[in-house]
């Protein structure tokens, strides 16, 4: 069975879950004037809602995909992370600078969990 979590309409859902896993969508910050930590964070919490919509947490995120705009921003993402991110189950994850939608967006995480 497949449920889709917070449609975005016309163009893709924010969570898929499909079985015993969740797809993340390349999730944005909800307010692109905030600096890196500001738009991570409002990512976390973004997550956080979706993972708990679909019945499971952080702490079972199997993989996380990184999209940074700068890589000067990366002290500062890693440390926001630190902050949010379970310790004792930490994700694979991958961290790549690209071109993101637009030059005030810092930030886009894609990942998956298990449920």
């Amino acid at each position: 069975m497949t449920k889709r979590i917070d449609p975005v309409p016309t163009q893709y859902s924010k969570a898929v879950c499909h079985g015993s896993t969740v797809y993340l969508a390349g999730l944005i910050a909800e307010d692109w004037d905030k600096d890196i930590t500001g738009q991570t964070n409002d990512i976390f919490a973004q997550m956080d809602t979706l993972l708990t919509a679909a019945g499971t947490n952080k702490s079972n995120l199997l993989t996380l995909t990184v999209y940074i705009q700068s890589f000067d921003d990366y002290a500062a993402f890693k440390a926001a992370y630190a902050d949010w991110i379970d310790h004792n189950n930490l994700p694979a994850r991958a961290t790549v600078r690209a071109d993101l939608l637009d030059p005030k967006l810092k930030i886009e995480i894609q990942a998956t969990a298990s449920v």
